[in-house]
């Protein structure tokens, strides 16, 4: 059963997030975020009253999508990172709420091929979580980003190389999560987050998957920590190289 009705033309449209509407108040926002490093601030309120075929509540300019949609309390630090590495952090007041038609306003400043990976929000945790596309990550203190205005071309994030691939997603978290990484070659790993080393911004990171020749992560997701019989059963990941 269909729950919205998208078009599935030759550019189909895809599902980027949920986020439960249930009590929303009057002072609680979405955050939009997306791939050409346009954010947006709406008012939950103004989603009370959605149709049976849904409303707009973003204008995405020609060839963007939606990367993130983040809820807010209207005082937050929003944390912005790319494919190539590097991150913005700014407070989400910096953006006007604005209304549901709106485009939106340039939230980081992209050098030429990067877009924007993944977004997250302070609310979420005080730890950035970066895994590559080639199965390295780390954790890094929220503090070490340095919060400034929007729309600048950020500061490193992680220091990509041949080795290590390219950025494959980022979260938020506090160290209490398990994480699961998923690779283009349908295998899923699941381990404790603080397992992963706590390290500076610009630094390689650790390995902490182990992929098959031509498979790379393509998404990485937190949830739960599981109750273990036994801490031998986890694999910590490797040191630093």
């Amino acid at each position: 059963m269909n729950i919205l009705p998208v078009e599935n033309g030759d550019d189909p449209e895809k599902v980027s997030a949920m986020i439960r509407g249930r009590g929303m108040e009057e002072e609680s926002y979405l955050f939009f975020v997306t791939r050409n490093g346009t954010v947006k601030r709406i008012e939950q309120t103004a989603l009370r009253n959605i149709r049976s075929n849904g409303i707009r509540a973003i204008t995405l300019d020609e060839g963007d999508e939606l990367i993130s949609v983040l809820p807010t309390t209207g005082e937050e630090d929003i944390f912005i990172a790319t494919r190539n590495g590097m991150a913005v952090c700014f407070n989400e007041r910096d953006v006007r709420a604005m209304g549901r038609q709106a485009v939106g306003v340039r939230g980081i400043r992209l050098r030429g091929g990067d877009y924007v990976i993944g977004a997250g929000s302070s609310e979420q945790g005080d730890q950035v979580l970066t895994v590559t596309e080639k199965g390295y990550g780390k954790r890094t203190a929220l503090s070490e980003y340095a919060v400034k205005g929007r729309a600048g071309i950020g500061v490193k994030n992680y220091n990509c190389t041949d080795k290590t691939g390219l950025i494959a997603d980022v979260k938020i978290v506090t160290g209490d999560e398990d994480l699961l990484v998923i690779t283009d070659d349908a295998t899923i790993i699941r381990m404790a987050v603080d397992h992963i080393s706590l390290l500076s911004r610009a630094t390689q990171g650790v390995r902490i998957m182990r992929l098959i020749e031509g498979s790379r992560v393509i998404s990485i997701e937190c949830t739960e920590r599981a109750v273990s019989e036994s801490e031998d059963e986890e694999t910590p990941p490797e040191e630093e190289e």
